[in-house]
């Protein structure tokens, strides 16, 4: 739910990379990441076949896990500035490919002439969000000393993935050396490399009725999910939003040992009743109220990018104190 863009890189890439492996075998050749190929007979198209389509089911089935666990971050951020992570990764993951080639030929004298095929760079290059801005919780320990948490199994997942090829490593590097450059504030590359907005209102009206799910019902939203896996992954999910809230009410409580308080009233009602049409909007008295939080207009550009309006989204943002995370998981609560 509110994650299209994932269930499409979920979906449509498998689906090609388990024909090829079956039915198709004659067509594996269009889809091998080919470096030589690119240099010496600039056969450029190789950069975007041999980097999308993967041609090692175990490499399919672990990056399929990984964009599975990594689609909360299109629910978070919406799916135009997640597609343009993916897209300024998989760019910046193409440059470095072949720096980090040329390195280890340079310094090892090993010639590398093909890597792994796959959407694997852009794939390594979400765990330094996952890493910086998902929060870590405690599930538990093993023989006593080994903490358990939410991110594990991701983290494993990732392990598999590193280890299942020789030259993957050079995959996996350039991945998390672009993940880190588009998250960069100094470099300013995700105002360079993003999906322009014409583009992603066409692919909105165009493939996203057709990955868009319906959104589940509040029981299947506590675990009740049709195998144990299922159930685990939206128990965490689930913690993620508690965590969220905590870190809300912490947030609320230092302002309030400082003097100032967050005025909740302006956000909260307007909010839970936006679809009531019986709503009357009662305007406390401005005796008391700190003046206005400045708000950033790039993060209310974010915020509308969502679908939120611009009112919900200066609301949210003022009594957040412009903090983007907490702003959004309230807007998509209330």
């Amino acid at each position: 739910d509110k994650a299209p863009l994932s269930k499409s890189l979920l979906l449509v890439p498998s689906a090609i990379s388990i024909l090829l492996t079956l039915l198709f075998q004659h067509y594996q050749k269009f889809f091998v990441y080919n470096l030589q190929a690119v240099k010496e007979d600039f056969q450029i198209w190789r950069l975007v076949c041999g980097r999308t389509i993967c041609l090692d089911l175990k490499d399919t089935f672990c990056s399929s896990l990984l964009i599975y666990n990594f689609r909360i971050f299109e629910r978070r951020y919406g799916s135009r500035k997640f597609s343009s992570f993916l897209l300024g990764a998989w760019m910046l993951s193409a440059l470095f490919d072949l720096l980090l080639v040329e390195i280890t030929q340079y310094i090892f004298g090993i010639t590398i002439n093909s890597l792994p095929s796959g959407f694997l760079g852009p794939v390594f290059a979400l765990f330094v969000p996952f890493y910086s801005s998902i929060p870590r919780v405690q599930v538990t320990q093993v023989l006593g000393h080994f903490s358990i948490t939410n991110k594990s199994l991701v983290y494993i997942l990732g392990l598999q993935l590193l280890t299942s090829g020789s030259y993957i490593w050079i995959l996996a590097l350039s991945g998390l050396i672009s993940g880190i450059c588009y998250n960069s504030s100094i470099l300013k590359v995700h105002r360079i490399l993003c999906v322009p907005r014409w583009v992603a209102k066409i692919f909105s009206w165009t493939l996203e009725p057709v990955f868009s799910s319906v959104e589940p019902t509040n029981e299947i939203r506590v675990g009740m999910g049709a195998t144990v896996d299922i159930q685990r992954q939206q128990r965490m999910e689930l913690l993620d939003r508690q965590i969220m809230m905590s870190q809300v009410a912490q947030m609320r409580q230092q302002r309030q040992q400082q003097g100032g308080m967050i005025n909740w009233n302006r956000l909260f009602p307007p909010l839970r009743h936006r679809h009531n049409a019986n709503y009357q909007d009662h305007h406390p008295s401005e005796q008391g109220i700190p003046p206005p939080t400045e708000v950033s207009e790039e993060q209310v550009a974010r915020l509308m990018e969502m679908g939120f309006s611009r009112g919900d989204a200066l609301e949210a943002l003022r009594a957040s104190n412009n903090d983007l995370n907490v702003a959004t998981n309230f807007l998509l609560q209330h």
